[in-house]
């Protein structure tokens, strides 16, 4: 993938030492099962995102004044584990630097590699999962790190919060908690599943946002579609209210399944990530010095994980 800067913003915003924000890129499609082309998912979304107004309307910001260090792209693709590996590895290093690391797939199971990574950096994680299914599998055609097993180990080391679940086997009921999964049927006849949602979540907060947990009439191109799913501005509610309410440390996007006809999916792609960016920094200025671990609210303990690093 040809490196260049994100959104085309100009190379003052992409230095990586001026940066608050780390964009790791990851073609990653080893492991899917239907539709191929999720690889191709990361340079879509750059190419969308250089045709994307900068200004955001709704937070009145330009938040990529923060800076946004666009990295090269993880390509590593021996085994499933190999490319976990590789992903671990980058994401921690970023996050050491203290950067807002996020990170845009490639298939659902770089995710393993990424919530591996925060949670090993962040006490008491939280990982918000939304998507159209439940991920939930311990291993699946031979591996763990396939991407029907993207939240199984965040299911046993963290406080996992499933949003917009509507496809999953049955084994996966053993386990999941029912009592933190947010079923799409319900939701569309529950209005209290955001406060729900957000109530059971602990401090620190890491979103895996799976682009199918979208109603594929307004995210066709993804690699599993599923109807039912959730609309834009929901999303943008419940997403807004996470980010106020808690301390997100970082995000990644997957399954974007790039298709040559219709571009719209790649566009609501690149807003998400810009909307997510937005909601995370509309409150700090240009110059103050980001802090991933206080996010300017003073948690309990919050630096502990980073202060038992000898690296850090």
């Amino acid at each position: 993938m040809e490196t260049k800067t994100y959104a085309g913003i100009p190379e003052k915003y992409a230095k990586l030492e001026h940066a608050k924000i780390v964009l790791i890129p990851v073609p990653y499609d080893g492991t899917s099962t239907w539709q191929k082309g999720a690889d191709k998912g990361p340079k879509a979304f750059l190419e969308a995102s250089e045709n994307m107004e900068l200004y955001d309307i709704e937070t009145d910001s330009e938040v990529y004044q923060q800076g946004v260090y666009l990295t090269e792209a993880i390509t590593e693709n021996n085994s499933p584990e190999s490319m976990v590996d590789a992903v671990h590895e980058v994401t921690k290093k970023y996050i050491k630097k203290n950067k807002f690391v996020t990170i845009f797939g490639g298939e659902h199971s770089i995710s393993i590699g990424t919530i591996r990574a925060f949670n090993e950096m962040f006490p008491n994680l939280t990982v918000l999962h939304i998507d159209a299914h439940a991920d939930l599998r311990k291993s699946y055609e031979g591996s763990s790190c396939n991407h029907a097993c993207a939240v199984y180990e965040a299911s046993q080391n963290t406080n996992l919060i499933q949003v917009g679940i509507r496809s999953m086997d049955i084994k996966e009921k053993s386990v999941m908690d029912l009592d933190k999964t947010y079923f799409a049927h319900d939701m569309v006849i529950d209005d209290s599943w955001m406060d729900s949602a957000i109530d059971q979540m602990t401090d620190n907060v890491f979103i895996t946002f799976d682009l199918d947990a979208f109603d594929p009439s307004i995210l066709p191109s993804t690699g599993t579609p599923e109807p039912g799913g959730l609309f834009w501005y929901e999303t943008m509610d419940f997403l807004k209210q996470v980010f106020v309410e808690k301390n997100v440390v970082g995000f990644d996007i997957v399954e974007l399944c790039p298709n040559d006809i219709d571009k719209s999916s790649d566009f609501l792609a690149a807003k998400l990530y810009y909307k997510m960016l937005s909601y995370k920094f509309q409150n700090d200025t240009i110059k103050e010095d980001y802090d991933n671990a206080y996010n300017n609210k003073p948690l309990n303990n919050n630096l502990s994980k980073f202060k038992e690093e000898d690296d850090y």
